[in-house]
């Protein structure tokens, strides 16, 4: 997570006010209006639920106090404003104390469709919505707390839990089809086209599997993992993760279902 960035950090005035540009609010405009056209029928009913309380402005780059007042109200979450790029240790250990990350700057217009670092459309637009699920943030809170006291090495292996899930996980819906929860899906066009279609593999939620499953951040993924509902999250958030974290380790990874980055088209 604390690599090199292309981009630079908001920083907020005196009263916690970020300003941004035209450009920077025009883009945000683009960014929700062309997703919101995605996500009926293809996000869950709890994040839809969330986006409609957020009631986030369409047309310019909500402020972070905006979004904090309905968290607060909800879950006793809110944000916290972070550059682009933060550690595992620091990421830990902001939601172990029910704060979450959110890079304060917006991408740009030359990479409008596909970003590898976490922006503010992301963070707000893709997660916050389930941020006033009481399932949702409370699994966060819990993975917070066990990444906080977990080592180097198991912490490799928690960020595969997230991957699978916050960032790109899928859940049944009530007639049996197939939504969207993880962010890094919803916050996609692409991808939350792709990941509903005939094109990827999908599993049922095994939390071992989960750990020993690699990823790539810059492709399409190939394999998606299913939780029943949203409330699974809290039955997740019961296990003996760190059980498993071991036996995962002991176990060894899968095979990718991707082809090495150097290669991979």
């Amino acid at each position: 997570m604390s690599k090199a960035t292309n981009y630079t950090a908001k920083i907020p005035d005196s009263d916690g006010y970020i300003q941004y540009s035209d450009e920077e609010h025009d883009i945000w405009h683009q960014l929700y209006q062309r997703q919101a056209i995605n996500m009926p029928g293809r996000a869950c009913e709890a994040y839809m639920k969330g986006l409609d309380a957020l009631n986030m402005p369409t047309n310019r780059v909500p402020q972070l106090k905006e979004i904090d007042k309905v968290l607060m109200a909800t879950t006793g979450w809110k944000t916290e404003g972070v550059p682009a790029l933060i550690s595992f240790g620091k990421f830990f250990e902001l939601l172990a104390n029910k704060q979450f990350p959110v890079a304060t700057f917006i991408r740009s217009k030359e990479e409008f469709d596909y970003l590898q670092e976490p922006d503010i459309f992301h963070e707000i637009f893709g997660h916050c919505p389930l941020l006033t699920n009481p399932s949702f943030a409370h699994f966060s809170h819990i993975y917070g707390q066990l990444g906080l006291a977990a080592s180097k090495e198991e912490r490799v292996f928690l960020a595969r839990l997230y991957w699978f899930t916050v960032e790109f996980g899928l859940m049944k819906a009530k007639d049996d089809q197939l939504n969207i929860y993880g962010g890094g899906i919803l916050s996609s066009p692409g991808e939350t086209l792709y990941a509903l279609s005939d094109e990827p593999e999908r599993k049922p939620f095994k939390l071992l599997d989960v750990l020993r499953t690699p990823y790539r951040i810059d492709i399409m993924q190939p394999i998606y993992y299913v939780i029943d509902s949203v409330d699974f999250l809290d039955e997740i958030a019961r296990m003996d993760i760190m059980a498993e974290v071991t036996r995962a380790r002991q176990l060894g990874m899968f095979e990718p279902k991707f082809a090495p980055k150097s290669i991979a088209s």
